[in-house]
């Protein structure tokens, strides 16, 4: 039935109803916390980059952030927002002073929207500027000023502090995930030399710029030493890694990380491939130059144009106030400096020199098996029973390209509950056949001639490069039991083998579902530990209904809806700063030496199934 359509249909949203209503406008999706792109951390970047637009300014070398539980706390030491403007600033949309270029340079702020987003989404926000002596502190609930403390006298240094909690209303329950942050405070360290931030008591500072983030990032060794070239408001560095195939690319504007890239990293791409050409004089596939390329670009300038309000891809044509198009601003830099180089240090140049020529050879070698492979797939996936594709994907422009997930299921029982309960719009299954290969120290001959791996390969669109992912979230979903743990090691293991960056891009998840389902005629609960069935218990009485769950299969689609909906939880898999992927798949998949025996030994425990009175096993 259609209502009418009437003045009374008509609704005017004062600026905090809007954001909470539409928050993937401003902050893109929502999330709990589990992924790097998840709403909670937006919040904490909108907020920090203010701080940074003031050091980028010459305002303030420090930052402190503060995260315990679930409120943050942000202090910079800039100087400080205007006393009489700070309600304006922080809630009333589209004010602030990165209009005005001479105030705020080649900031990443744009648009005055930020801090206001972070307002309205925290339960609890309050922000205190210090400016000569004196300070005003103002507090809000979901965006609505409760207390103004009016302007008062202080000691306190200049700057500007703002603490919130981000609400369970917009978010439901959410965790922070500490690496996440770390790694994002690593990121504005790298890019502004000189910055110090200290995180829960660390110190994050950097000296050298691109090139400590690219030392911080590569896993495994490189085939020569980083190349660091810098000139204006352009710097880049690159190396080739000797562990990975794929092109890898950490690219910024004014400090932001755009991890969808844009014209800048478009133009650095064709850049390299074009000065490499003239160099040596010969006419290489750009896929023989930038295969394995491991490369970090960094551009300023002022009003950049970003494709949304997350700020993830740069749209930017033309460089203002010159009018020169980034393409050839960076193309002038890339050929100048590059070639210089490699006219100096003829020993990275012959070291290029001879990965690209393996390069062309490992193609050629292989272009019969991945045309076979290709036409195999194209063949396979018209009547593709293992995949259970979705409508809408990660490399589209919809809003809800960021929800876009890939469930890698073992056998067609779990994949059939998944299938027959998952969203049908974001969410598609890939069923295994059973325990894939252990691709350890395997050449990527192997995912072509493997039909599992190639078909997932193909199903992903990740052949080349993964500029072109089609989900965002591939997550493992096997049986909390002995063959599934097993499965998983063999799927991360083709995936830290291969496709390590989908690993760094935090694309990689482990699906966490329940054990127990505890209830009565009242309340059911669904518990993913032991501890939570213990307190389910209490809340439930007595003789309440337990059921465990053995296996994704067993679980009904009516009941997986409530698991991989908006309370799924994922475990990320996390790469931490000093792990390295080599050592890591060598000890766990490779030969069985008495190293890994005497840890398996060491860390053997035995668990026995205790089944209670009342306990039913699914």
């Amino acid at each position: 039935m259609v209502t009418d359509y009437t003045e009374d249909s008509i609704r005017s949203l004062v600026w905090n109803e809007h954001i909470r209503l539409r928050p993937g406008m401003y902050i893109g999706k929502l999330g709990d916390g589990a992924s790097q792109d998840d709403g909670i951390y937006v919040l904490v970047k909108e907020t920090i980059d203010n701080a940074i637009d003031e050091f980028v300014m010459g305002f303030g070398r420090l930052i402190e952030v503060e995260i315990k539980e679930q409120t943050v706390r942000i202090r910079d030491y800039g100087r400080g927002i205007p006393l009489g403007k700070i309600i304006e600033c922080v809630a009333s949309i589209n004010t602030g002073a990165k209009y005005d270029s001479n105030v705020f340079k080649k900031a990443v702020g744009l648009n005055g929207v930020g801090t206001k987003a972070v307002n309205a989404m925290s339960s609890d926000f309050r922000v205190q500027a210090i400016r000569d002596f004196k300070t005003k502190t103002v507090d809000f609930k979901k965006g609505v000023l409760f207390h103004d403390s009016g302007i008062e006298k202080t000691d306190l240094k200049d700057g500007t502090i703002i603490t919130f909690t981000p609400d369970e209303e917009v978010f439901g329950h959410y965790h922070f995930i500490l690496e996440y942050i770390e790694k994002m405070l690593w990121n504005y360290a790298f890019l502004n030399n000189g910055l110090i931030i200290n995180f829960n008591g660390t110190k994050i500072t950097a000296k050298n710029g691109l090139h400590d983030l690219l030392e911080n990032n590569i896993n495994g060794t490189t085939l020569y030493p980083i190349i660091y070239l810098k000139e204006g408001d352009f710097e880049f560095a690159f190396t080739h890694s000797s562990t990975q195939y794929i092109e890898d690319y950490y690219s910024f504007v004014n400090g932001q990380h755009t991890t969808q890239g844009g014209t800048h990293q478009a133009a650095f791409r064709e850049a390299i491939v074009k000065t490499v050409r003239e160099f040596f004089k010969k006419d290489f596939e750009p896929s023989d130059i930038r295969s394995s390329i491991v490369a970090a670009i960094s551009l300023k300038i002022q009003e950049p144009v970003f494709e949304s309000q997350t700020k993830t891809k740069l749209g930017s044509i033309l460089i203002e106030p010159n009018g020169q198009t980034v393409r050839n601003y960076i193309m002038d830099i890339v050929k100048r400096n590059l070639d210089n180089y490699l006219h100096i240090n003829t020993e990275s140049t012959e070291a290029l020199y001879r990965k690209i020529l393996a390069s062309e050879k490992e193609r050629k070698d292989l272009a019969n098996i991945k045309k076979a492979a290709r036409d195999s797939a194209k063949k396979v996936s018209l009547h593709n029973k293992k995949l259970r594709d979705c409508r809408l994907h990660y490399n589209s422009n919809d809003e809800r390209r960021l929800e876009t997930t890939l469930f890698i299921t073992e056998g067609d029982s779990a994949s059939g509950s998944i299938t027959k309960s998952r969203d049908v719009n974001t969410q598609a299954v890939f069923s295994l056949k059973g325990k894939p290969l252990n691709c350890f120290s395997m050449t990527k001959k192997v995912v072509y001639e493997n039909e599992e791996f190639n078909l997932l390969q193909a199903a992903l669109n990740i052949d080349e490069d993964i500029d072109n992912l089609r989900y965002n979230n591939i997550v493992i979903a096997t049986d909390a039991d002995v063959d599934g743990m097993h499965i998983r090691l063999l799927m991360l293991t083709f995936f830290l083998q291969f496709f390590p960056d989908l690993v760094k891009a935090g694309h990689i998840y482990i699906l966490q579902t329940p054990l127990f389902r505890c209830r009565n005629k009242q309340k059911t609960f669904y518990c993913y530990s032991e501890e939570e069935r213990v307190n389910a218990l209490k809340q439930l009485g007595a003789n309440p209904e337990i059921t465990r769950f053995k296996g994704l299969g067993e679980i009904s689609p009516d009941e997986f809806r409530n698991f991989i909906g908006s309370q799924i939880r994922l475990e990320p898999v996390i790469l931490h700063k000093d792990s390295s992927i080599l050592e890591i798949l060598s000890f766990y998949m490779g030969k069985n030496t008495p190293d890994r025996q005497n840890f398996i030994i060491d860390n053997l425990r035995v668990e026995e199934d205790i089944v209670e009175p009342n306990t039913k096993v699914a």
